[in-house]
C-alpha cells in the first residue's frame, strides 16, 4: 500500500485551526454565566470526556470563524481531490467536531470524544488501528501526545513549528510532509497585551501635573508607580476581553488579526497571563495609598461587566467606556494624594464619552462600507450612524463649554498667574475636537482616538499648542 493511498486521519485543535475547540467552548461558557465556573469541578469529576460533552451541551462554536492552518487546508483539498479518504479524528467532543466537518466538506467520517472516551493519545491510537489496521493509516497531529498516535501509522504529518517533535514524529514514523502551526513571539504578546494602548493610562498622572507637582518627586513617583500598575492591570483585561471576543473579532474587518482571534497565541497562556498580570498589579498597589488599590480593583471590576455584558447595551457601553477613562484620572488622585477637581471630572465625563462614540461611529462606518447592517455583538445599526454622530459631537462641545467655565472662576487663580491667557485654549479644543470628528465621519479613524492622536500630526501640533498656552498661563 502506498503512502498516499492510505486514509488520512487529521487532529483537530493546533493542527487543522490554530485554537482549541474545549477551550473556545469553556470561555463561550462563562461569557454565557460566569457561575458556570462553579459547577466546572463536579464536571471533571466525572472524567475529561464528561467534562467535555457538559461544556459542548451548553454551547455552539461558530465552525466558519475558527482560525484555520491555510497552507495545510490547502493541502489537504489537495489529498482529497486525488482521492484520498480523510477523517477528522479529535479529541474535542463530537458536538463541536461534526460541525467543522461539516462545514469544511472535505472528511469521510469523524472520530471523536463521545462523553465518555476522551479520544486522545493512545486511545485515539487504537480507535484508529481498530478501524484501519495497524500502520494502515496515515496521521496529522502538533503535539507530543500525538507520538503515540503516529507510533501505530503509516506515516507522520507535523503541523508545528518544534523541530524537536519533528525529530520524535520521525523516530517512530516516517515523516511524509511538515506544516507550519502558529506563530508567537514577543511581538505578537506586546500586540496581545496592547501595550500601544497603554498611552491612555497617562490619564493617570494628569492630576499630578493639573496640581503642578511635577516637581514634587515623591508624587512624581507615586503617579509613575501607579502608572504601572494601571498598564498592568489594563493588559489584563485586554487579554480577558480578546478572548472572550473571539467569534466576534473573527468577523471584525481589523480586529480578526488580534493575536487570540487569529490563533497566533494559546489561550491556555492567555488564561494563566491574565490572572498573573492582575496579582502583578495588585502588589505594585501595595506600595500606594489604599484607595489606589480600591480604585484599581473598581475599574477591574467595571471591565469585567463592561467585557461580559455591558458592551451589548446601546449607550450604555458608551457611558460606561467615558467612565472607564474618567476612572484612571481617579486612580492618578488616589495614587497621589492629590483631591480631584469637579471640573476636571465633569469636562472628561463630556470629552471621553464623545471619543467613545466616536469608536462606535467608526465601526458603523467599516460595517457600512463592507455591506452589513450592523455590528456584530455590540446592538448598535447602521441607521443609528446619524443620531451618534450628534450625540458625540455635542458631548466634545459640551465638554470645551465646561472649560470655558472653569477658565471663568476664581480657582484657576490659585495655579496660574497669567489665566486670562487660558482662553486660548477654547479655540484649540474647538479645532481638535471638531476636526476629530470630520475624520470620523469620513471613515478615517481606523483606531482608538486616543491612541490616533499620538500618531497624528495635526493632532500632535495641537497638543503642543496647548501646552505652550498652559506654560505662559503658569
Amino acid at each position: 500500500m502506498t503512502i498516499s493511498s492510505r486514509p488520512l486521519a487529521v487532529d483537530l485543535d493546533g493542527t487543522l485551526i490554530h485554537s482549541d475547540l474545549l477551550l473556545e467552548s469553556f470561555l463561550l461558557l462563562i461569557k454565557r454565566n460566569p457561575l458556570y465556573l462553579l459547577m466546572l469541578p463536579w464536571w471533571l469529576l466525572k472524567g475529561k470526556a464528561a467534562l467535555k460533552r457538559e461544556i459542548a451541551q451548553r454551547v455552539s462554536v461558530n465552525p466558519a470563524a475558527l482560525p484555520y492552518n491555510a497552507p495545510f487546508v490547502a493541502w489537504l483539498r489537495e489529498q482529497k481531490a486525488a482521492g484520498r479518504s480523510l477523517w477528522l479524528c479529535t479529541a474535542s467532543d463530537r458536538s463541536l467536531a461534526q460541525p467543522v466537518a461539516d462545514h469544511l466538506g472535505l472528511f469521510d467520517g469523524v472520530l471523536a470524544s463521545d462523553g465518555a472516551v476522551n479520544l486522545s493519545g493512545s486511545r485515539k491510537a487504537q480507535a484508529l488501528s481498530q478501524r484501519f489496521g495497524a500502520k494502515g493509516f496515515d496521521y496529522c497531529g502538533n503535539a507530543r501526545v500525538d507520538v503515540a498516535v503516529w507510533r501505530e501509522s503509516g506515516a507522520a504529518v507535523v503541523v508545528s513549528n518544534q523541530a524537536a517533535l519533528a525529530a520524535a514524529a520521525q523516530q517512530v514514523a516516517p515523516v511524509a510532509a511538515q506544516f507550519e502551526g502558529a506563530r508567537g513571539g514577543v511581538r505578537v504578546w506586546l500586540k496581545a497585551l496592547r501595550v500601544h494602548q497603554w498611552a491612555k493610562n497617562g490619564l493617570v498622572l494628569v492630576p499630578m501635573l493639573a496640581a503642578h507637582q511635577m516637581d514634587n518627586m515623591a508624587v512624581l513617583g507615586q503617579a509613575l508607580l501607579g502608572l504601572i500598575a494601571f498598564s498592568l492591570c489594563a493588559s489584563s483585561v485586554y487579554l480577558l476581553n480578546d478572548m472572550l471576543d473571539l467569534e466576534s473579532d473573527r468577523q471584525h474587518h481589523s480586529k480578526c488579526n488580534r493575536p487570540f482571534a487569529a490563533g497566533r497565541l494559546s489561550l491556555l497562556w492567555g488564561m494563566a497571563m491574565a490572572p498573573a498580570l492582575l496579582v502583578a498589579a495588585l502588589l505594585l498597589s501595595l506600595c500606594l495609598p489604599e484607595r489606589f488599590m480600591a480604585v484599581l480593583l473598581m475599574y477591574y471590576a467595571a471591565t469585567l461587566a463592561y467585557s461580559f455584558s455591558l458592551k451589548r447595551m446601546v449607550m450604555v457601553d458608551v457611558l460606561a467606556l467615558a467612565g472607564l477613562y474618567t476612572i484612571r484620572l481617579v486612580a492618578g488622585a488616589a495614587a497621589t494624594g492629590i483631591e480631584l477637581s469637579f471640573w476636571l471630572l465633569i469636562f472628561s465625563i463630556f470629552i471621553f464619552l464623545s471619543l467613545a462614540i466616536v469608536k462606535r461611529y467608526a465601526e458603523l462606518h467599516a460595517m457600512r462600507e463592507q455591506g452589513k447592517l450592523s455590528a456584530k455583538g455590540r446592538g448598535y445599526e447602521v441607521d443609528d450612524m446619524s443620531l451618534l454622530q450628534s450625540l458625540g459631537a455635542a458631548s466634545g462641545y459640551l465638554s470645551i463649554l465646561v472649560l470655558g467655565l472653569y477658565i471663568n472662576t476664581p480657582d484657576k487663580a490659585m495655579l496660574y498667574s497669567h489665566p486670562k491667557y487660558m482662553w486660548l485654549l477654547v479655540p484649540i479644543m474647538l479645532y481638535w475636537i471638531s476636526r476629530v470628528w470630520m475624520l470620523t465621519h469620513r471613515g478615517k479613524m481606523h483606531d482608538d482616538p486616543l491612541v490616533y492622536a499620538l500618531k497624528d500630526p495635526a493632532s500632535l501640533l495641537t497638543g503642543a499648542a496647548a501646552a505652550a498656552v498652559l506654560v505662559m498661563a503658569a
